[in-house]
């Protein structure tokens, strides 16, 4: 392994950046990154003061994705994070450290904030990030370990904090964008923004759409999004927030080895017949401000409301819910020390409501079917009380502290209860802690360490399918909780070396798993149930090195050991009965292979012209927790290659580039899912190619 990590690293070229009158604080954010202001841990501290283990995603980086519109071409270089995107579009499943690793869609145990307002719903499920366009993003703040005392059980396994970009400080101007590609995708993408007297504003518009690179999988994302800065004096700032995004993405579902094997491409044999697909049209309005009343005293607040039309076809159901979403939070900061000791307190409160109108039809090879299975009302509140204690002893010394409590509840109203009332409510209660330190010896160097409580309560997809009945809650399920720590290094060398190198270990209790049942006429839907405890231990280093100005080397790499610990064996359900397998301690978790590596590099051939290549390695993986070696899933090494050229043109300027991925178009598993029916597996995609043009104004 030591060989071929030299190998790589020798080949590995770059990612470039683009001119742009926002990528002047970007660049200085990686020549003296410890001063960076970071704002997810619910203070604004520098990165030196922070005890979780970060990583910062620029604008440098963002401006080069080859398509910007899922989440896994900006986490490329965040070590302990695993993207699984589904057919090549902005389906995805995101998870920290193998937190909420088998969630069939969207995120699980990860906070994820879009300029101060929450993705997560009450449970903290976070079922897409389609309002997104990754090409307005200004900079991701990923802060991985146990966080739940901070933002509840959205966090357990982290927080991802994303900041678009603000308006231009100029009277006024825009971008343009569109990019082609393979498999016929395409996108553009168009903004504005200005700073009018005390108002600074920022528009977005944007259309993609794609046929994917297998079977089924075509594509389109609409996104509108528009945000106006208010800052009437120094003391006072007031952001409103609109978004809407209508999403449709056709599912191909996993496939078996032996189809995989035979084409790749090909969608699972039920997804065309029965056109499975899913459809989401989401409004959201918003705002967040902050008040100063003086040095000692200020707070912050947002409140706001979704709407969401979501509608999901299987091989057996038409699903169809409407969500409305409001919420509020308010946090009130108190600071006071002298020249030897700082010390900032903050208490507030998170509260959420949500209210799902949910009915499910048959679905007869596409049609639906005169006859509904289930017609039900969720009505669903979390609230969260928190605390957060920071303390500064000088310039090397700083310690955190927060205690929060949860209360969810989860009720249902079964409109058809007939032949019986599947009506009932679903609580769950936690409280959790976290304390953290840091230590800087000298200015470039930190010393971090820190524990933490975790507490994921069964989210809305988890609860709303019920194994017992059509329509109803899952009662068989409980919280996962966790406890776990962390310790490690980060610092600079001179102005050419960046590095952050961490160790986590991760203990969970009631962890989550999926299962099927024979039931016949439910045999395809997929359940929820936890599966015991299990325990997670790794390494985290990312490195960044600028041997010379025109060379930049960037590396992430993830070690990752995750073990069940059941005392007791653990039967895998399959629909084949004469298949037995079983989840037994020791055994690894789904989908989580020990190695994951990605490098980076960016060569300035001469100015404003850019060369290269990157590569991303994974090993094995296992399908399911019974780890049947001729089942997993092998590793694979990747490469991508790109050129980028800066232009500027009278009073325009801009970018071109073209990108290629996956050169040695290298047959591959993207990722994994347990299936009882065998059909666990996703392909990647082949060989790519993209190009993109932007235009500044």
């Amino acid at each position: 392994m030591r060989k071929l990590f030299l190998i790589l690293l020798l080949i590995v070229c770059s990612y470039s950046y683009a001119q742009n009158e926002n990528l002047d604080s970007a660049k200085n954010e990686y020549k003296y990154p410890l001063e960076i202001i970071i704002s997810a841990p619910r203070f604004n501290i520098p990165l030196k003061e922070n005890s979780f283990a970060t990583s910062i995603v620029g604008y440098d980086f963002l401006s080069t994705m080859p398509k910007s519109i899922a989440v896994d071409e900006a986490l490329k270089l965040v070590p302990g994070v695993k993207v699984d995107n589904q057919a090549n579009g902005e389906r995805i499943h995101l998870s920290i450290r193998g937190q909420g690793i088998l969630t069939e869609r969207g995120i699980r145990g990860i906070k994820v904030l879009l300029d101060g307002l929450p993705v997560n719903d009450p449970t903290g499920f976070a079922p897409d990030l389609f309002d997104v366009d990754w090409a307005t993003v200004e900079r991701i703040e990923v802060l991985r370990g146990t966080g739940a005392s901070l933002y509840g059980g959205s966090s357990s396994a982290g927080i991802l904090n994303i900041i678009t970009q603000k308006g231009s400080d100029k009277l006024l101007s825009g971008q343009g964008q569109f990019s082609l590609g393979s498999n016929n995708f395409w996108k553009g993408l168009g903004q504005f923004g200005a700073t009018v007297k005390d108002v600074n504003y920022r528009v977005s518009f944007s259309r993609n759409m794609g046929d994917g690179y297998r079977d089924h999988t075509h594509f389109w994302n609409n996104n509108v999004y528009g945000k106006a800065t208010y800052t009437p004096n120094k003391n006072i700032t007031l952001t409103p927030l609109f978004s809407y995004t209508d999403s449709y993405h056709e599912n191909p579902e996993g496939i078996n080895l032996q189809q995989y094997q035979e084409n790749p491409k090909q969608a699972n044999p039920d997804a065309v017949p029965f056109n499975e697909y899913l459809e989401t049209n989401r409004i959201t309005t918003g705002l967040v401000g902050s008040m100063k009343i003086n040095d000692m005293h200020d707070f912050n607040f947002n409140i706001y409301s979704k709407r969401t039309l979501f509608t999901e076809a299987n091989n057996h159901t038409f699903v169809d819910r409407t969500y409305l979403t409001p919420g509020t939070s308010v946090q009130y900061n108190l600071h006071f020390g002298n020249k030897s000791y700082r010390n900032h307190i903050s208490a507030g409160t998170d509260l959420q409501w949500q209210t799902i109108d949910e009915k499910r039809v048959p679905n007869d090879h596409s049609e639906r079917v005169n006859l509904v299975v289930s017609n039900e009302t969720i009505r669903q509140r979390g609230l969260g009380v928190f605390f957060v204690d920071r303390l500064e002893l000088g310039d090397k010394f700083d310690f955190m502290a927060s205690v929060r409590y949860d209360d969810i509840k989860n009720e249902l109203a079964d409109h058809l209860k007939s032949p019986y009332d599947a009506s009932g409510d679903a609580k769950f209660n936690q409280t959790t802690g976290r304390f953290g330190m840091t230590y800087s010896p000298v200015p470039t160097l930190n010393i971090y360490a820190n524990v933490g409580q975790g507490f994921l309560p069964p989210a809305t997809e988890e609860l709303a399918q019920n194994p017992d009945n059509f329509g109803g809650f899952n009662t068989h399920l409980v919280p996962a909780t966790s406890v776990g720590e962390d310790i490690g290094v980060r610092g600079t060398v001179g102005n050419k070396l960046y590095y952050d190198i961490g160790l986590f270990y991760l203990t969970t209790k009631n962890d989550f798993d999926r299962y099927r049942i024979t039931d016949p006429l439910r045999n395809q839907e997929t359940f929820y149930k936890n599966a015991g405890s299990s325990r997670r231990f790794g390494s985290e280093a990312y490195l960044r090195y600028n041997p010379v100005r025109e060379l930049t080397l960037q590396a992430a790499y993830t070690y990752s050991n995750f073990k069940y610990t059941n005392e007791t064996p653990n039967k895998v359900v399959m629909d084949d009965t004469s298949i037995y397998k079983y989840v037994v301690d020791g055994n690894y978790l789904p989908n989580s292979p020990q190695h994951q590596l990605y490098f980076d590099a960016q060569y300035e051939i001469v100015p404003h012209l850019y060369v290269g290549l990157s590569t991303e390695v994974l090993s094995k993986a296992y399908i399911d927790g019974a780890n049947v070696e001729t089942e997993a899933v092998e590793g694979y090494a990747l490469f991508n290659g790109r050129i980028v050229y800066d232009w500027s043109l009278s009073k325009f300027n801009g970018q071109i580039s073209f990108n290629a991925t996956n050169l040695g178009d290298k047959k591959y598993v993207a990722f994994s899912e347990p299936d009882p029916g065998g059909n666990a597996y996703q392909p990647g995609a082949g060989r790519q190619f993209f190009g993109n043009l932007k235009i500044n104004f």
